[in-house]
């Protein structure tokens, strides 16, 4: 287990009552929240802020030496930033208004209910670190620099969505909270998280996990592990896949995949970063970064009630959306030689000459593999060439391949008649120019998506002018 502490900054619990101090921090541990310090004393509470960066003050209000209501007032004043919970044995009601106008986020009356306490605290937390966020990724947007680029350099782009995507990972990557990755399929998803990853706990274990098909038993099995004599088969005991990750970050790919019974789960998981292995009754905290992935609209599985509402809020407190290679054909370029390097070294092959009407060809296509697509496309090009220019005969193979396997209604959507048919010769004539048209006016591009020759296309393109 990770000696890393939550939150990143101490909570500061000051009470004269040593018992109280000890009851608030037994039930804080219990919860994940770790990162505690208190005093008794409250004449120490000016040197210890002066000394430490807070998280937040858990403060009571009836001590000697000084009162609650002036160390209050002396944190607004000089630590605006830090939240101040009371914790207090008073019920009034006009305390109550005094202290939130003077600057509290909450009030809370002992004896507080264990739920109550972690609920306030864990709020009080996130929206902390929701404003540090804020405050970061407002400084990086307006300075449009990512501060740490080499955690990129393994994605290959030039796209400003992709950029904005990096600098929003950089402003949340020292955060705790989970990261929902949503993208088509290919798009990289798993190459995000890693960066992740590497932006917050490279040197700690990266574990990624499919989660599409796992029953309810496989789920806890694989991610919390089992005792020995758990279950028939069990003679030896197992590390679940978060005890793995262990102060690192665990990725779970396909979430929208997930059984009704494992999403009850994983919320307890979430809501308590607490889980028990199979066999156990001794629960195992956990202090993995949790990102997950899908290439499903959860939003619209919630509202068909596939998906729960409050895990989908727990997965999406940070949601990236990565764009497909649709969206960012200007990476094409970048993408096809960097692919084209790749596969000359792991085929052992000799760097080929790219056609110049490669790249025009492929901005033609739709790309419903993304960038996975793309690369093995490249690659299969690069392994069946034996001259020294590459050919487009495997590409367009591949893309005539992705043609046929469209269902009805894609093929439908391709051909919009109105009111009458074309005939052949019209049919040509509407071919050509949207021919021309995506190939942006190269004929060497237009005939290569029609399936001609340049010659025949030109002949075509004579005949229409002249006609």
């Amino acid at each position: 287990m990770s000696s890393k502490h939550y939150p990143d900054c101490p909570v500061l619990m000051v009470d004269d009552e040593e018992h109280v101090v000890a009851s608030q921090e037994d039930v804080l541990k219990s919860h994940g929240i770790t990162n505690l310090i208190s005093t008794t004393d409250s004449r120490e509470v000016a040197g210890i802020l002066s000394g430490n960066e807070v998280e937040l003050v858990l403060l009571d209000l009836r001590m000697p030496h000084v009162q609650g209501e002036e160390i209050l007032e002396q944190i607004r004043d000089e630590y605006p930033q830090v939240p101040v919970i009371i914790v207090t044995g008073s019920a009034e009601i006009e305390v109550a208004v005094q202290c939130m106008r003077g600057g509290a986020i909450d009030y809370m009356v002992k004896p507080v209910e264990e739920n109550r306490l972690v609920s306030g605290v864990k709020r009080a937390i996130e929206l902390r670190e929701l404003k540090r966020e804020y405050s970061d990724l407002r400084s990086r947007l307006l300075s449009d620099r990512l501060s740490n680029p080499e955690a990129f350099s393994h994605i290959i782009t030039q796209d400003r969505k992709m950029h904005s995507i990096f600098l929003y990972l950089e402003s949340i990557a020292g955060t705790d909270e989970t990261v929902l990755i949503v993208g088509e399929t290919g798009a990289g998803k798993e190459l995000i998280a890693k960066t992740i990853h590497e932006l917050s706990r490279r040197d700690r274990p990266f574990v990624a996990v499919n989660v599409a098909g796992l029953d309810d038993t496989m789920f806890s099995d694989s991610l919390f592990g089992h005792k020995k004599g758990a279950y028939t088969g069990a003679t030896e005991s197992r590390k679940g896949f978060f005890q793995q990750a262990s102060g690192g970050t665990i990725l779970l790919d396909e979430i929208g995949d997930l059984t009704p019974a494992s999403q009850v789960k994983l919320l307890r998981l979430l809501e308590a970063r607490e889980y028990y292995p199979l066999g156990s009754d001794l629960a195992m905290i956990t202090d993995a970064r949790i990102v997950v992935a899908t290439n499903k609209n959860l939003r619209a599985a919630v509202g068909s009630g596939e998906f729960r509402k409050d895990l989908y809020y727990r997965l999406s407190a940070h949601e990236v959306r990565l764009p497909s290679l649709r969206e960012r054909k200007g990476d094409l370029p970048l993408l096809v030689y960097h692919f084209m390097e790749e596969a000359s070294q792991k085929l052992s092959k000799k760097k080929l000459a790219i056609p110049s009407e490669l790249i025009p060809f492929l901005g033609t296509y739709g790309f419903p593999g993304n960038v996975r697509e793309l690369r093995s496309m490249v690659f299969d090009a690069v392994s069946r060439q034996s001259e020294k220019m590459l050919s487009l005969k495997s590409f367009r193979e591949a893309m005539g391949r992705d043609a046929q396997m469209l269902n009805r209604e894609q093929q439908e959507e391709l051909i919009v008649f109105k009111e009458r048919l074309p005939t052949l010769s019209q049919a040509h004539e509407l071919l050509i120019a949207e021919a021309m048209k995506r190939a942006k006016g190269v004929k060497s591009t237009a005939a290569t998506i029609l399936g001609i020759t340049p010659q025949a296309l030109g002949k075509r393109l004579q005949r229409r002018d002249s006609g």
